[in-house]
């Protein structure tokens, strides 16, 4: 695969103003496949290589964080077989991934309800987190069995376990506390969010992170999302103006 930029594109990019992290909700595997008559299988199999290829892409353009909405707390209720099928996808990912991840200084994270995952799955990732731990040229999310309401909820009783035990004051709760205690925590909230297929909607995705977050819908289907349509949109969101809140 050629992960070069077309120069056309890649002329009116200013790499010195590159959003720092970028969450991009990856909808449309189904829809596609079923457009080509296919199992909604082949969907997901065609959308790991769009995340191949948008992966590659933030490393050589050198985006620090990546963040992949690519499974939620709500794909649970999928049919069995689908779900079963998806994270026999995932652990395939991580597998054929992981050597490219620690060749191109990729550190791999999840976020989520992790425990929830099958344990070969756990097992897999652990691995690949482990061996890309000291990684330091991209951070690549993994937003898995995620929900930004479940995660609410455990910050929420993260934060009233420490006041019931005296570690700390109710009063003295601060945005700054509240985010220490989300999944995401030590991280910087994410500059840009994508939305594939053309849906209208957040799907219960960094519900806190995204306050000021600046946000892309494409109608573009997810397998067919590629690297010059994620430039344009990178070029889209250098020509805005990010005021959070204030007046200029």
């Amino acid at each position: 695969m050629n992960s070069s930029v077309s120069p056309a594109v890649n002329d009116r990019l200013d790499v010195s103003k590159l959003p720092g992290h970028i969450a991009i909700i990856m909808d449309g595997n189904g829809r596609w496949a079923e457009k080509r008559l296919m199992n909604r299988i082949k969907g997901h199999q065609a959308g790991a290589d769009a995340v191949r290829r948008i992966v590659r892409t933030c490393r050589e353009i050198g985006i620090p964080i990546l963040t992949l909405y690519a499974f939620s707390t709500e794909n649970w209720q999928r049919p069995e077989i689908e779900v079963t099928t998806l994270m026999s996808l995932l652990k395939k990912f991580l597998d054929s991934e992981r050597n490219e991840m620690i060749e191109n200084n990729i550190r791999l994270n999840a976020i989520g309800q992790i425990d929830k995952l099958p344990e070969d799955v756990r097992t897999s990732l652990k691995r690949t987190m482990d061996l890309t731990g000291k990684n330091k040229g991209m951070l690549l999310n993994l937003a898995l069995s995620y929900g930004g309401r479940a995660e609410i909820v455990d910050m929420t009783k993260a934060i009233a376990g420490k006041a019931r035990d005296g570690k700390i004051d109710p009063d003295s709760i601060t945005a700054e506390i509240v985010a220490d205690q989300l999944y995401t925590r030590g991280m910087p909230d994410p500059d840009l969010l994508i939305r594939t297929s053309g849906e209208l909607r957040i799907s219960n995705f960094l519900l806190w992170q995204i306050a000021y977050t600046e946000i892309f819908i494409t109608d573009t289907l997810w397998p067919d999302f590629g690297k010059d349509e994620f430039i344009r949109i990178l070029i889209d969101f250098q020509r805005r103006e990010r005021r959070f809140g204030n007046v200029r």
